[in-house]
């Protein structure tokens, strides 16, 4: 298929899933500086390319206004309008310059990997009533500090947007298509590419150096000590997911408390209707009905609690173990080197076992 085809084909994504998404370097570096240069606030903003057979492409971006906290709800909605203005004006502007307009995501900053939030969800389902294949771009400045690059696509999974359209994520509709907490959002791939022009820049400016001066701020990042300012905060918001969770699982246990009430209640009143109609029967008057009554408080229903936030917070719980278990184990690798180099023989103090 050639390129005219790929383009007029209808990108629905049914065809062929999405296996990788491509981000031009450009862009890596706009979102990137756009995200640390209002961290700690958080920001987003849209993304633009092509969606074109396994790839995604990204060639473009701008960002979204940051705008003040509304004080009232007709103050929000006003941001809104503006926002969405905004967005209409800066499309129509790049349309005119013949820069790719075609949206694909959009991107936001976060704290520490805090992102798995209900807004994203709801986010994920407006965009993707009208872009099929969207992906959010998620950029981490605190994680990036640390040495590794804070950056992931991420995409939410067929199964889960079923049963996020039916409106209810109830246990049933869970077991029913048998999706577990990590079926939620899934991570794709990224690729970074740079044009021929911009490789041969960066050739240019890197040749003839020695090895010193190719030494760049991320190198030396990765070096640093520092580790407790990092693992406090993630093991406080840890400590703060575990509260969280405890709490979904309080509401889940009283309901089926509740409903294991209510469920004896419904057959103590069954077997008592069944005992007044052999009474009845006997006298030789009229059976009483042994359906549900809905007039009857043991047969109201016990509105079971959505199941999305215990899932959404499980997966944060998850986001947090494995960047303190990465974050751990390179620190570690920092401690035992630098151990090494001073001529020390363990990291930790030795301690006396004869005391």
């Amino acid at each position: 298929m050639n390129f005219t085809g790929a383009i007029a084909k209808p990108q629905d994504g049914a065809e062929t899933p999405l296996r990788s998404v491509q981000i031009d370097g450009q862009v890596v570096m706009k979102i990137v500086k756009h995200c640390k240069e209002l961290s700690p606030t958080l920001v987003t903003g849209q993304l633009l390319g092509l969606d074109i057979g396994a790839t995604l492409e990204v060639t473009d971006c701008f960002p979204f206004p940051s705008n003040a906290p509304a004080a009232t709800s007709a103050e929000d909605d006003a941001e809104d309008d503006e926002g969405a203005n905004y967005q209409i004006e800066m499309m129509r502007c790049l349309r005119e310059i013949n820069v790719d307009n075609n949206t694909v995501g959009w991107y936001q900053s976060t704290y520490l990997g805090s992102f798995y939030t209900e807004e994203l969800i709801e986010t994920f389902m407006a965009y993707q009533d009208n872009i099929k294949r969207c992906v959010c771009i998620v950029y981490d400045p605190v994680r990036s500090t640390q040495g590794t690059f804070g950056l992931r696509a991420l995409r939410l999974t067929d199964t889960f947007m079923d049963i996020y359209k039916a409106g209810e994520f109830t246990f049933e509709k869970i077991t029913d298509k048998s999706i577990s907490w990590q079926e939620i959002v899934q991570e794709v791939p990224i690729k970074i590419s740079n044009n021929a022009l911009v490789s041969a820049v960066m050739g240019e400016l890197t040749r003839g150096t020695d090895e010193a001066a190719t030494v760049v701020q991320a190198d030396l990042d990765r070096l640093s000590m520092s580790t407790n300012p990092f693992l406090e905060k993630s093991l406080e918001f840890l400590s703060e997911c575990m509260d969280d969770l405890a709490a979904e699982q309080q509401k889940v246990a009283f309901y089926q408390r509740n409903l294991s009430r209510q469920q004896l209640q419904q057959a103590q009143w069954l077997q008592k209707r069944k005992q007044e109609n052999l009474q009845r029967r006997s006298a030789g008057q009229e059976l009483l009905p042994e359906e549900d009554d809905p007039n009857n408080p043991a047969f109201k229903v016990v509105t079971e609690p959505s199941r999305l936030e215990g899932f959404l917070i499980t997966n944060q719980i998850n986001q947090y173990c494995n960047q303190i278990q990465d974050f751990s184990q390179q620190s570690l690798q920092k401690l035992y080197l630098v151990s090494g180099a001073q001529g020390v023989g363990a990291v930790a103090p030795s301690v006396d076992a004869s005391a």
